[in-house]
């Protein structure tokens, strides 16, 4: 289980940087999405590379990087998972 107070906050995503897409498992064009990115070793967020298996937090959203792509894991609040 990840330790969401202590996952990096990492922001909005800027338009203008480099930043992976955001998805969800449930989303209907998430086998498209991940076939598009393909087992690629990072996912970027805001120009800054992050290695498959981390974790970050967006707002309210805790994010998992998956071979390129960045995969909701649900709420990055601790007090409502």
């Amino acid at each position: 289980m990840v330790d969401r107070q202590h996952v990096l906050e990492v922001g909005a995503p800027d338009p203008e940087l480099k930043n992976s897409p955001i998805m969800e498992e449930t989303d209907e064009e998430f086998e498209v999405l991940a076939q598009e990115v393909s087992e690629k070793p990072v996912c970027y967020f805001n120009g800054a590379a992050y290695e498959n298996g981390s974790f970050v937090r967006s707002g309210t959203d805790l994010l998992r990087c998956e071979n390129g792509a960045w995969v909701r894991e649900g709420s990055a609040d601790p007090d409502n998972p």
